[in-house]
């Protein structure tokens, strides 16, 4: 087992004794011994620089490491080919010069004691050509795959032995770089690729029966062992039930576990369930919030019930009780909780210290994937400093002088940077107009699917309670009441209110998309929602007026319907609709409403053309987020220090704010999130910390 540094280590709270936990025995995987059972799966964040995985990264796997995980699996996954260009800015691990990057995050993580392996692949046809070195694709078929549709070349043998010996130059590259091991992806990629009858069209030696199949993966096994030798730990993370029609059975998962056992030359398997080449089909195996927890959890241990090889398995297992299941029952040797590290980088130490309470929970809201799916970088929904461990904190540090904080509103925003400057050791006090924390969080929580947004709201608003925040409510804020609790600084998060003043004529005739979440308004028999945001309050109201029995149009002036969305997210909202009467309007833009009789006339134009259209509906509403409800903050602002202004330099630097514009101001001031401007959870929660980590 590695040393670990005894000033990192997670500390038992009683000394010499032996924990009974499942979760806190250690595990031997061939020579290693794994410190527990908890490891975060292979996934690609997106943060490598020119493919590298430069110090951003090694932070990010090394926040986890510092506070007790066993394992850390990184990348999701490293190409090993040029012909491989990465999807979603994946580590090029055909460049020599990953080595020196490799060598300095596996010592960073070494150092705490967390052993480190990276996932290796060639992503076959799940990419594109005309990225990179513009190589055509290639995959063991012409098929493309729905979600990158490219059309890839049919593999030709000189394709398949350079691949292999890629795969060995790769696998010999993360052994020199100090790697514990490495894992061979095989879930939609061209390893298996070639296993499924779905996917290989090929007419020799690479195809018919499940031997003929395996072929290719067997080469490149064969490769790199002779290239790293038998010592080195090597697994493959596969599917072992593609549950589609003409697919991978769960009985040839069975059987390809059997002979990936029997041929020795693997050391763990790491079952998957389920297709990833669309969206739909990814949300099967990468399950989101309103979808059950753990889905594939028994199947995975029916794989190691009947294999009898190490396995490791993660699929929305994101609570300890069920990781803990899933080791005491025999399920699992090794339980990934990837997002949920992403939410909590630090839930080893907090079970090892008893603090599970503590434990900041994944909401589900995989605003994670969606984000790299989209070509942008993973970040949590509610954890603003994952990902920006070199600049953000996890852990809160007490501030040299204590001041007296006065917070407006208790959204998410709020709530953060009450949270914050309660750790920060100042006084905190928060105002809010509701009866209830949440602000626009809780409104979207009305739908059963999203209800576990709410667990944003109720962890900051434990933490509070826990540093004795004195909260308000039912209490709209006025200067009088800011400025009698003497503050030093005054933080505006209150949000925004609905902003439905989009048309020529008729504004007053229209509701907004908050109506109809809010139960306001009923809807309507037919209904029209005109979506100019994208965001999820437009497809919220539609499944409650389509579940009401509506007939409804949800139209956007947009070539895409609800684009901030997202694609897996998106995809229960189609799923929930597809049986309604729902029609999707796209290119065409609401420019004004009349009465006509006991209905509403829509005016619709187009931004590409002069060509309008009527049509009748009994009820319209309007997405088109917020204004600011800023009222306060302007009545504020001429009795404050800095005139409400940010130092945005300093703010970027991580420096304290200091600007002095009015030398009889007697506190400072600021506003945040939607405050400012309409933006959404993850930017209101960011706004709060790195402007509080330094007050």
């Amino acid at each position: 087992m590695y040393g670990v540094n005894a000033s990192s280590k997670p500390t038992l709270p009683e000394d010499n004794c032996v924990s009974t936990d499942p979760l806190l025995q250690p595990f031997t995987l061939k020579h290693l011994t794994l410190k527990n059972r908890i490891m975060t799966t292979s996934h690609e964040p997106a943060y490598p620089e020119n493919g590298l995985p430069t110090q951003r990264y090694r932070a990010y796997h090394e926040e986890r490491a510092k506070a007790g995980i066993a394992l850390t699996m990184t990348a999701g996954s490293a190409v090993v080919s040029k012909d491989s260009p990465p999807a979603f800015n994946n580590v090029l691990a055909y460049r020599d010069e990953i080595v020196p990057w490799i060598q300095d995050l596996t010592d960073a993580c070494h150092e705490h004691g967390c052993a480190v392996m990276i996932q290796l692949t060639h992503l076959g046809r799940r990419t594109t050509w005309n990225t990179g070195d513009w190589l055509p694709s290639v995959s063991s078929s012409h098929r493309s795959e729905p979600a990158h549709r490219a059309f890839p070349k049919q593999l030709e043998q000189w394709d398949i032995e350079r691949i292999v010996a890629d795969y060995a130059d790769a696998a010999q590259r993360m052994q020199a770089g100090g790697m514990d091991g490495i894992e061979l992806e095989a879930y939609g990629h061209l390893i298996d690729q070639f296993w499924s009858p779905l996917t290989n069209t090929l007419e020799d030696d690479y195809n018919g029966s499940l031997d003929n199949r395996l072929r290719f993966c067997m080469q490149v096994l064969s490769a790199i062992r002779e290239r790293v030798g038998h010592s080195f730990i090597v697994g493959l993370r596969y599917t072992a039930d593609e549950v589609d029609k003409g697919g991978l059975t769960a009985e040839d998962g069975y059987m390809i576990a059997q002979r990936l056992r029997d041929c020795g030359m693997v050391d763990f398997l790491n079952v998957i369930r389920g297709r990833i080449h669309t969206d739909a089909a990814l949300t099967g195996v990468i399950p989101l919030q309103g979808m059950p927890g753990s889905p594939h959890l028994d199947f995975a241990g029916e794989v190691r019930r009947r294999v009898g090889m190490p396995t490791f398995h993660a699929a929305k297992i994101s609570d300890v009780a069920t990781a803990r299941h899933a080791v005491a029952n025999g399920l699992l040797d090794m339980v990934g909780m990837t997002r949920a590290h992403m939410a909590d980088p630090h839930i080893v130490e907090k079970i090892i210290n008893h603090r599970e309470h503590d434990i900041r929970p994944c909401v589900g809201a995989t605003y994670c994937l969606d984000r790299i799916y989209q070509g942008g970088e993973a970040l949590c929904i509610h954890n603003a400093a994952t990902g920006r461990e070199l600049t953000m904190p996890h852990t809160i540090a007490v501030a040299a002088q204590r001041k007296k904080v006065v917070i407006v509103g208790s959204g998410p925003g709020g709530l953060e940077a009450a949270r914050v400057a309660a750790a920060r050791g100042h006084t905190v006090v928060v105002f809010e107009a509701a009866a209830q924390p949440g602000g626009q969080v809780r409104l979207s929580a009305q739908t059963p699917r999203r209800r576990d947004m709410m667990g944003i709201i109720d962890w900051r608003m434990s933490q509070c309670e826990a540093a004795g925040v004195t909260f308000r409510f039912n209490t709209w804020a006025e200067v009088g009441d800011v400025v009698s609790e003497q503050p030093d600084v005054v933080i505006v998060a209150t949000g925004g209110l609905p902003h439905t003043e989009l048309l020529e004529c008729g504004n007053d005739l229209v509701i907004s998309t908050w109506d109809i979440l809010s139960r306001d308004e009923q809807p309507g028999d037919r209904v029209l929602i005109f979506d100019n945001a994208g965001d999820h309050a437009a497809m919220q109201a539609a499944e409650l007026a389509a579940f009401a029995g509506s007939n409804v149009e949800l139209m956007s002036a947009d070539r895409q319907i609800s684009p901030e969305i997202m694609g897996m997210n998106f995809v229960p909202y189609l799923r929930s609709l597809q049986d309604k009467n729902v029609t999707f309007t796209i290119a065409r833009r609401l420019l004004s409403v009349v009465v006509q009789g006991n209905q509403l006339k829509a005016v619709v134009g187009t931004d590409y053309s002069d060509h309008q259209s009527c049509e009748l509906y009994d009820q319209i509403v309007i997405n088109n987020g917020t204004v600011p409800l800023d009222t306060v903050y302007f009545e504020l602002k001429p009795l404050s220090i800095n005139h409400g202004a940010v130092d945005y330099d300093a703010l970027l630097a991580g420096q304290m704010q200091t600007l002095n514009k009015n030398q009889q101001g007697s506190f400072q001031l600021f506003r945040i999130g939607d405050a400012v401007s309409a933006r959404n959870t993850h930017a209101a929660i960011y706004d709060a910390l790195r402007l509080l980590k330094d007050i």
